[in-house]
């Protein structure tokens, strides 16, 4: 008998790589490529391509697991478990009130088990401290996406776009080592007379292959782009007509370049007068041009300005909203673009709405059937959750996350997590913060499970079930919906994939990322649908509108038909839909039709009913695989320059603490290494951290390559070899954060959160090395 291939997704980066899945008869999974994915055509990666190891009976969890009178985790079964944990939860909830209950969720659930979980907290639960491990990732982008666009969308454009470009400035991204398969289309841009500028305190291997690397002292990103920004302004090269039609804001923020002189940011910096000038003439003499950020000049606690620094460069180049060019994030992890979408944050409901807006308050409680008073507000952000377990916050129920490796300062983190008086983990594989758990639930994963993630682009997809789940797992959905009934709430939580990406279309109806238009079934045959993609009614859904008469509408909640971003339903600073024409379509792009009810881009029918979606017999709205090229989803539909200034780190060095160390990953393995260090081929590539440091940092401390050497922060210490190179400056030290133990790279980084997007600083902090003895 034929084994059956499943095409699906890769579990690990927000590339979301497609691949075949096939069943053998010995009862391992063989993975192979996927040709006709447009993001990946066929390239995987070795993490995507040992995937299927994590399936193996004898590397993830297949039994529940309770902490027994002698603090021993021993098997149980699910009754007894989910028993328990209902127990805790209720306890606390009894004894210290709902917000003493915390939710930490993860960037790599589903948009299904994301919303479900979200949902979960406010409706069941009633706490407020719910936030996620993409906090950690993406959300200084994503808040300066916010201030000048109006939305956030971690790339405004197709992959596709990059090669056609004339130039990339790449900052803070080593995609060599974090998503090897996307390279292709830097290459191929360089092959096409494009230019790569790398920006990076490493050589590494993705600012190899660029034309030109600029290396800057880590933390002084915002100064270099303002310093790019200046001569812009001095040479003569701002878009004025641009400017003028499409910003608004452009006077403040070009004083505040002003005052950054090149000369004044290459001593800030590290990088010399003539390579900001060179860096300038690349970026502006081609027609189009685009800035890519990924964690570099994200993960500081300046992130969300020193992004809104390079999204001004964009501005006043004329870059954002025209073909091929403009800003954009990078996204990391898998779904770390869906799961900032619909619930899963601190101040955040369905479809990207906020959660202290009355009206998307009133629109999700109907879809939820829940009074909105209900709803609590906004809580804590990840990294001061994490701070306030064992005092404030009392249990914690952790899903699909690894803080006692990936949160920084994480021996305090460590510490604040074993003080709770009940900790339950659902997760795939037994965690380090998953041992120290009450209660431990061996859940599906993403072969085992079918669920829509959405990738870097936007692009919504759909992961597809390939094998059956041992015996003794259970999905994430079953495992809310069962507490949820202890819990005393019986209905509202399906177990059902489908049946609740059909509720989160509901809920995200009108909103900023409205999924409505989009259907398991348009995701199979389309291989996936940009967001924004609002429902279409239909005739005979108009007319049945009209026959129904006065007093069957406006109920609270309605979507607003209004269009949006570039022919979409954009998003006002108070979170209401704002008016604007549709997206113009480029060549080979699917246009609207011109009479489509509401016009392009109408959400919904006046009663705040759904209008008839994809699978219904006229206008489908074809998705939105471009942002922004009529207009910007603010208010009038012009981007905002947000006008910042240079600022030191958090922690600067000093006679205590003189070198920086940043951090990153490595290629062989994948975030807090949970599930990558339990696949042997990835070992052997990767087996432990190491401290990456420049020879003559090595010669002054008198380290040998291999010798083990200390690092030592504030926060504590960690040691691991050294490896020496000439890629890293002098100044500077690198370790990857993918271990635990004497090796974990976040015992030494600065919580210092950003105070807009409440991002720590990871990437720059001040220590000192000793060789250990």
């Amino acid at each position: 008998m034929q084994s059956t291939v499943t095409p699906t997704h890769c579990p690990y980066c927000a590339l979301q790589c497609g691949m075949n899945l096939t069943p053998a008869p010995d009862g391992t999974v063989e993975v192979s490529e996927r040709a006709d994915f447009p993001v990946n055509r066929g390239a995987l990666c070795g993490k995507g391509r040992t995937a299927a190891a994590v399936l193996a009976p004898g590397v993830r969890l297949s039994s529940p697991l309770v902490r027994d009178e002698g603090g021993t985790l021993v098997p149980a079964s699910w009754d007894a478990a989910l028993d328990r944990i209902a127990a805790g939860l209720g306890r606390t909830r009894a004894e210290y009130g709902p917000d003493a209950l915390g939710v930490f969720g993860g960037g790599g659930l589903t948009n299904e088990k994301a919303y479900t979980l979200g949902k979960f907290a406010r409706v069941v639960l009633g706490t407020s401290q719910i936030d996620y491990n993409g906090r950690f990732c993406m959300s200084s982008a994503a808040a300066a996406g916010i201030k000048a666009f109006g939305l956030d969308r971690g790339l405004p454009f197709p992959l596709e776009d990059i090669p056609k470009s004339g130039c990339v400035i790449l900052v803070g991204a080593n995609l060599a080592e974090t998503m090897p398969p996307s390279l292709r289309f830097f290459t191929e841009l360089r092959e096409n007379g494009g230019t790569l500028i790398v920006i990076d305190p490493r050589r590494t291997k993705t600012a190899e292959q660029a034309d030109l690397h600029l290396a800057p002292r880590p933390g002084t990103d915002l100064a270099l782009a303002l310093g790019l920004l200046h001569l812009v302004i001095a040479e003569g090269r701002v878009d004025e007509e641009y400017v003028r039609e499409r910003t608004a804001g452009w006077e403040d923020a070009r004083a505040a370049a002003m005052a950054h002189w090149p000369e004044w940011v290459e001593r800030i910096t590290g990088v010399s007068v003539p390579e900001l000038r060179e860096t300038v003439r690349l970026f502006c003499e081609p027609e189009s041009a685009m800035v890519l950020t990924a964690r570099g000049p994200e993960q500081q606690s300046k992130g969300t300005d020193t992004v809104g620094a390079w999204i001004n460069l964009c501005l006043a180049t004329g870059r954002a909203g025209r073909p091929l060019s403009g800003y954009g994030c990078l996204t990391g992890q898998g779904n770390g673009q869906g799961g900032r979408e619909h619930g899963q944050k601190a101040d955040q409901l369905p479809g990207y709405r906020k959660l202290d807006d009355p009206a998307a308050r009133a629109h999700v409680a109907e879809v939820w059937g829940v009074d909105p008073d209900s709803l609590p507000g906004p809580g804590r952000s990840a990294y001061e959750l994490l701070d306030a377990l064992g005092t404030d916050i009392r249990s914690l129920l952790l899903m699909a996350s690894n803080p006692v490796v990936s949160a920084p300062r994480a021996a305090h983190v460590e510490e604040r997590i074993r003080s709770l008086d009940f900790l339950a983990v659902c997760d795939v594989v037994l965690s380090e913060t998953a041992a120290l758990a009450d209660v431990v639930l061996p859940v599906t994963q993403w072969a085992e499970e079918t669920g829509t993630t959405t990738n870097l682009e936007g692009r919504v997809l759909l992961r597809r079930r390939a094998v059956t789940p041992p015996e003794g797992v259970r999905s994430d959905l079953e495992v809310l919906h069962e507490l949820a009934a202890r819990l005393g709430v019986e209905k509202g939580f399906p177990t059902d994939p489908e049946e609740v990406f059909e509720e989160l279309r509901r809920a995200s109806a009108g909103g900023a990322a409205d999924y409505s238009g989009i259907t398991y079934r348009r995701l199979a045959e389309e291989d996936g649908v940009f967001w924004p993609c609002p429902a279409q009614e239909v005739e005979e859904a108009e007319e049945a509108e009209e026959a129904a008469g006065p007093g069957s509408s406006d109920g609270p909640g309605s979507p607003s038909g209004a269009d949006g971003p570039g022919g979409r339903s954009a998003v006002t600073e108070s979170g209401d839909p704002a008016p604007g024409p549709a997206e113009r379509p480029l060549a080979g792009e699917p246009a609207e039709p011109e009479d489509a009810a509401g016009g392009p881009g109408a959400q919904g029918s006046a009663s705040g009913r759904p209008a008839v979606l994809a699978d219904g017999p006229a206008r489908v709205h074809p998705g939105t695989p471009r942002l922004f090229l009529d207009r910007f989803a603010t208010p009038d539909g012009r981007a905002r320059f947000v006008p910042v200034s240079h600022r030191a780190t958090a922690e600067e060095p000093d006679e205590e603490y003189p070198v920086l160390l940043t951090t990153g990953r490595v290629v062989a393995q994948y975030q807090s290494g949970a599930q990558t260090r339990r696949v042997a081929e990835l070992n052997a590539a990767a087996p432990g951290p190491f401290v990456e440091l420049h020879p003559r940092l090595a010669a002054r401390l008198g380290a040998a390559e291999g010798d083990p050497v200390a690092v030592v922060s504030r926060r504590g210490r960690a040691v691991a070899p050294a490896r020496i190179t000439d890629s890293i400056r002098p100044d500077t030290v690198f370790m990857p954060f993918h271990w635990p133990g004497e090796g974990r790279a976040n015992t030494l980084t600065n919580p210092a959160l950003d105070p807009v997007s409440r991002m720590p600083e990871f990437k720059a902090c001040a220590v000192r090395l000793e060789i250990e003895a």
